[in-house]
């Protein structure tokens, strides 16, 4: 079946009590963000299925001067769902990358656009290192930890291949580019 948002809400209200607002900021830009797939609009509803379910409780909490705040937590049969959930064979990790489909067709794009996607993607990856590296800046937890030096370790060798060989892929356009002027 593999995980999907209802397991995502789940893990981040294993480890601890959230509002709906800061669920959906953690799973789509926050430390949980690379897990499952997750929309602005799938949160709400799965947190609403979780709590009819009994996997999750919510609680309003008031605050001055503004809307009332509520505030999910995981029940006891939520966490043992979350651990049977874990327990179960990872799918296939999905990636997609319109990057690598402009590297496929490079013959197809001019040089300069080549150029600039390839500081794009860079600008890219290094974003999502600087990300990793702050959530691994104050964690203690060792499985995220874990999780952060892998992603590292992926993101920079995945920017190391792509300086070494740029070159590659940016001769691809200019050689496509020269024979089209060839053939005119």
């Amino acid at each position: 079946m593999g995980m999907n948002v209802r397991t995502l809400c789940l893990s981040i209200l294993y480890f601890q009590e959230a509002t709906g607002y800061e669920i959906r900021k953690l799973s789509t830009e926050g430390r949980f963000s690379h897990f499952v797939d997750a929309s602005f609009g799938s949160i709400y509803p799965a947190l609403g299925r979780l709590e009819q379910d009994g996997l999750v409780t919510s609680r309003e909490e008031t605050q001055i001067g503004k809307p009332a705040r509520k505030i999910f937590s995981i029940t006891e049969a939520g966490r043992q769902t979350f651990i049977e959930e874990l327990n179960q064979p990872p799918s296939q990790d999905v990636f997609r990358s319109e990057f690598l489909m402009i590297g496929m067709c490079a013959e197809l794009v001019d040089a300069p656009r080549i150029a600039a996607a390839i500081e794009t993607r860079l600008g890219q990856l290094d974003a999502e290192l600087e990300h990793i590296t702050s959530v691994l800046e104050d964690c203690e937890h060792p499985g995220t930890r874990w999780v952060c030096e892998y992603g590292l370790h992926c993101i920079s060798s995945s920017k190391d291949y792509l300086t070494k060989n740029r070159a590659r892929l940016e001769a691809i356009a200019e050689q496509a580019a020269a024979a089209r002027d060839a053939a005119e």
